[in-house]
């Protein structure tokens, strides 16, 4: 039951993402004084004709996925209806743009509003990409940090393999004095001939605290282990935040998911044109229907997180410079705005249903490896 309810909270999530995307889209033509003949909820063919409210025709489609909106001359080829007054093609240039971006805008405003609640009410632990980021919301007092070091490499050779310690232990004591930080066991093994390292190797199954220490008499040779140690982040709590400080981290937030979502369909993209295989990272439908079932068992304030990151994965996606994407459309128009003519409509309508061939494609490959990945766990 609990599988069900999770695949209707993974489409209740998009659709109402893609809605509120489409929104942005039918509130800026509106403004601009664009017509919007149609408002769709869900894919065609049309079901049912809702209701009419300032000219716009809202409907219900066969497929309950998502939405659109139609607006006047959009799809047309004949150059009259194009140039007919409300129409998408007669707004001015800064009009059009205004349209084509506003649904992504109005994604990045979600995930920013759901960030900012987060961070101000429900202590949410921000987004970092490094340690050299977490160290510095540790020290912003972001988060609260408990700080460790674990032993990353192990030197062929040296005192350390010799008396056998591995990599990913965390050092928790050295001479039996606790440390948290890589200069305080410098510090400690200044002048010593050998030292006492009390090691914890936590795992997935079993986290640092119920792990218990084992003991390794290391010789070291000029002060020197031979081991490469790496600051170890044992636990991380969020704290309070004033409502401020809390929109301050949302911004940061949305700016390092922006940054974490570009990268990643840089690396996919690299991935299927040199190695032709999906990066187990990404993931796509079944992926993030897996996501969201996770997220629904660890609580609500994960499931909105989750609603937040794909709000704003959306926008990231859409605003793409690639053919039928928000981001395709946007090139044109500022293809029309330097060459001082209009591209060619039926090159445009060509380049834009190539670009859905491919992103279809694209998508089919995502999600049969994600149905591959989860067959295989």
């Amino acid at each position: 039951m609990s599988f069900v309810l999770s695949g209707i909270a993974f489409l209740v999530l998009l659709t109402l993402l893609v809605i509120v995307h489409e929104l942005g889209h039918y509130l800026a033509a509106k403004w601009s004084k664009v017509n919007v003949e149609e408002f769709g909820f869900g894919i065609p063919p049309r079901v049912k004709r809702l209701f009419t409210y300032r000219g716009t025709l809202f409907s219900l489609n066969a497929i309950p996925f998502g939405g659109f909106v139609r607006l006047q001359g959009e799809n047309s080829l004949d150059p009259d209806e194009r140039d007919n007054p409300g129409s998408f093609a007669a707004a001015p240039i800064p009009a059009r743009l205004f349209i084509l971006v506003a649904g992504v805008c109005m994604n990045v405003l979600v995930a920013f509003c759901i960030f900012t609640v987060g961070f101000w009410l429900y202590q949410w632990v921000p987004t970092y990409l490094t340690y050299e980021d977490l160290q510095g919301g540790d020290t912003r007092g972001e988060v609260e940090v408990s700080w460790g070091v674990v032993v990353k490499e192990v030197l062929p050779e040296s005192p350390a393999a010799a008396a056998r310690v591995e990599p990913g232990g965390v050092i928790v004591a050295v001479d039996g004095t606790s440390v948290t930080t890589v200069e305080e066991i410098l510090a400690i093994q200044e002048g010593k001939a050998s030292v006492t390292y009390m090691l914890k190797y936590p795992s997935d199954e079993s986290p640092l605290e119920e792990v218990e220490a084992v003991t390794k008499s290391v010789t070291l040779q000029d002060g020197k282990a031979g081991i490469v140690l790496a600051p170890f982040a044992a636990s991380i709590e969020g704290v309070n935040h004033s409502f401020l400080e809390g929109a301050i981290i949302a911004l940061r937030e949305t700016t390092t998911v922006t940054v974490g979502t570009i990268r990643g369909v840089g690396v996919l993209v690299r991935s299927l044109t040199l190695e032709q295989k999906v990066p187990d990272d990404i993931a796509g439908i079944v992926g993030i229907a897996e996501l969201t079932h996770t997220s629904l068992q660890q609580g609500f304030m994960k499931y909105l997180r989750l609603v937040g990151l794909l709000s704003l994965s959306l926008a990231v996606l859409n605003i793409l410079p690639f053919p039928a994407l928000d981001g395709g459309r946007v090139i044109f128009v500022l293809y029309e705005l330097f060459a001082r003519r209009p591209m060619n409509r039926r090159v445009e309508v060509i380049t834009n249903g190539i670009g859905i061939a491919l992103i279809m494609v694209l998508m089919l490959i995502v999600t049969w490896n994600d149905i591959l990945r989860l067959l295989a766990s």
